[in-house]
């Protein structure tokens, strides 16, 4: 499906209704712009992604020395 949007002159894009449908982008959305050798390429980014990382490492804790020293420059 190829679809057209303006870019207004404030560098803002219209996807057009439909491609937002289809994809969930809604207000608030965010995207992310991918520069090709062939163009630029415009994806959402998953909320998804970003919520199954969110607590992976809950209850691992620190490694033993930085529990000690905090404050120590690594290695």
């Amino acid at each position: 499906m190829k679809k057209e949007g303006t870019v207004t002159s404030k560098g803002q894009l219209v996807i057009p209704a439909e491609l937002r449908r289809k994809h969930g982008i809604r207000s608030g959305t965010r995207v992310r712009f991918e520069d090709t050798e062939g163009g630029i390429i415009v994806r959402p980014v998953s909320e998804d992604a970003v919520d199954r990382l969110y607590g992976i490492l809950k209850g691992l804790g620190l490694p033993p020395d930085i529990e000690r020293d905090p404050d120590r420059e690594l290695e």
